[in-house]
């Protein structure tokens, strides 16, 4: 693969010669800020063999790096092995933004060039200023890769389909005239739409066109009386068509949407949201001073589930449970009885007995199932060239989740089928108490996940110890398995948690080489009590519905409240899925499930 990448940075800097370009940045999004992107858009992926989901690749005339998080450091040193291309780990104190190495690297006059398609409207605005700070300018209209990428796929082509009312609880017209009532509240004629799943949302449309993630790739302009939806028709059935007019909304070309934009008159105002949309978008629209700059209102009402949304989540985590169930207590009879497994084959059992439940649309992401040292590295991909087998010497950790026609699940699991070290019991603790301190908080209303997050670090910072990934993100009804602008991190982002919020609860530790560490469960935001003196508190509701592994809780150095919390949750998993599983499994969990004892 070395070779192959060589030679297509060969390339690229022939082309980047011929448009007098100094610097090309590939980032890992596409036209719609996606997290996860369909093939048409792997760029990054092409250019350098390193397939993480974030990461930021610039080639200059004679070098090249790859920006990316703590989560990717291990798998990007990997992949990048003798590609040319430097390893920069983003977020380390001592690592420069790519930005600020272009400008220690490049001369006066030199000129960097973007696929305006690729990078949002902030993005584009930042690194301008970054780059004129040095007297380099920006090249926002250089499709470099685009035109020589000869391998290519198309764009996804794969059919929509309605999303039932009985699922998503809001019929697209009602979701379309809340969003034009704050439309008029801000002063706008129309708001666009970008992000793939606030679309999907809107318009109760789902598809299969990113893996995991069962959106649609479009675009949409919603007017205060009418909307209309930028897609590939014939994507679209007849009576799904006939259902959007009756809601008045129009079919249009997806790649129209740019000449539409261009057309727009001066006097009509339009919403964006310059995290979300893509500069060459923004480029099309004349008169900039038309423009509104506003988060999208459709994130912020989609964040927020309504009860046929949450109620099916409760449904889809008894599913899961059992598929859970099922799946581990397979893989532990194995490893006891001595029968090899391996991690992508743990895996593949783990998906065929989610796909055996009702109403399974796809995995929610690629199952993560690293044993020992891989469980070090946050986002392990097994593949035949790094794939082990799993046995009784060390921890494995599993994050995995499904995306359910009524709901989506994402949950992690770290468990050993043999006897843990004391270092191994006292980090999974530590890790473990976090997850309960953070699932017990009470709240008041106003709170952001920034204030939460410490409850979650404590133990660990207490012995010199951390992680470096957040600890909650918001999660998507049948959508993404990540979602904004929620989350629980310990940045603040400026929101604040409110009922019917999704999160996720996933402390975690990782010691490279050796093994790694992480609890993960959904919560929801939900009212606690009102204080005459504070008002209204809020606290989570724990959803997930699978055991802890007992054989690594120290309960030594758990308190009576976290045993109980321990004790009450296991009972509530045992009562909910218990007798849907066979006999066997049954004992399993009724074993699993069974009470700690209090030292």
């Amino acid at each position: 693969m070395s070779d192959k990448i060589k030679d297509r940075i060969k390339t690229l800097r022939s082309m980047m010669g011929k448009s007098d370009l100094s610097a090309y940045i590939i980032p890992s999004s596409d036209p719609h800020q996606s997290e996860y992107v369909a093939d048409h858009w792997k760029l990054r992926e092409w250019i350098s063999g390193f397939d993480g989901s974030a990461g930021t690749v610039v080639i200059l005339r004679n070098k090249a790096g790859l920006w990316t998080d703590s989560r990717y450091f291990l798998q990007a040193d990997m992949q990048l092995h003798e590609s040319g291309i430097a390893l920069f780990k983003d977020g380390i104190s001592e690592t420069p933004s790519y930005t600020d190495w272009i400008c220690s690297e490049l001369p006066v006059g030199s000129m960097v060039g973007i696929d305006g398609e690729m990078f949002s409207v902030n993005q584009v605005e930042s690194m301008r200023d970054s780059l004129a700070s040095a007297g380099i300018t920006l090249e926002t209209n250089a499709t470099l890769i685009n035109d020589k990428w000869a391998e290519m796929p198309p764009l996804p082509s794969t059919k929509v389909f309605r999303f039932d009312k009985n699922f998503s609880g809001k019929s697209t017209k009602d979701k379309l005239d809340n969003i034009s009532r704050e439309m008029e509240e801000k002063g706008a004629d129309m708001l666009l739409l970008t992000a793939l799943d606030e679309i999907a949302w809107t318009f109760n449309l789902r598809s299969s066109d990113i893996e995991y993630n069962p959106v649609v790739i479009a675009y949409a302009l919603i007017g205060k009386d009418s909307a209309c939806l930028f897609i590939n028709k014939e994507r679209l059935s007849a009576k799904d068509i006939a259902t959007m007019e009756d809601c008045r909304v129009k079919i249009d070309e997806y790649h129209n949407i740019y000449n539409v934009l261009s057309g727009l008159q001066p006097q009509q105002r339009i919403l964006i949201d310059k995290d979300k949309t893509n500069y060459a978008l923004y480029d099309c629209i004349r008169h900039k001073e038309t423009i509104i700059y506003e988060p999208s209102m459709a994130s912020s009402m989609k964040a927020i589930k309504n009860e046929i949304e949450i109620n099916g989540v409760r449904n889809a985590m008894v599913k899961d449970g059992i598929a859970l169930c099922n799946a581990f207590f397979w893989l532990e009879t194995m490893v006891k009885g001595n029968k090899q497994v391996s991690e992508i084959q743990f895996a593949d059992k783990l998906r065929e007995y989610r796909a055996a439940q009702p109403d399974f649309f796809c995995e929610s992401f690629g199952t993560i199932a690293g044993f020992g040292p891989h469980g070090a590295i946050v986002h392990y991909k097994a593949t035949p060239d790094n794939d082990v087998a799993i046995t009784k010497e060390n921890l494995l950790l599993v994050d995995s989740g499904a995306n359910y026609l009524d709901g989506t699940t994402d949950i992690t699991r770290t468990m050993t089928f043999g006897k843990p070290s004391n270092q191994q019991k006292r980090d999974f603790t530590n890790v473990l108490k976090g997850h309960i301190a953070l699932a017990n908080i009470h709240f008041p209303r106003g709170t952001h996940g920034v204030q939460l997050d410490v409850l979650a670090r404590q133990f660990l910072w207490n012995e010199g110890l951390s992680y470096g990934h957040g600890t909650g993100h918001g999660i998507g009804h049948f959508l993404c398995v990540h979602e904004g602008p929620q989350n629980i991190r310990t940045r603040d982002n400026g929101i604040e948690l409110l009922e019917g919020m999704l999160i996720s609860n996933e402390p975690g530790l990782y010691r490279t080489g050796e093994y790694g560490i992480r609890s993960e469960n959904m919560i929801l935001v939900q009212k606690s009590f009102h204080s005459k003196e504070f008002g209204d508190f809020l606290q989570f509701e724990t959803l997930t519905l699978f055991p802890f592994d007992k054989s690594l809780i120290e309960t030594q150095l758990m308190t009576e409240n976290e045993i109980e919390w321990i004790n009450d949750y296991h009972q509530r998993v045992y009562d909910k899925i218990g007798q849907s599983l066979a006999p066997e499994c049954r004992e399993w969990l009724r074993e699993k499930t069974s009470p700690l004892e209090i030292p």
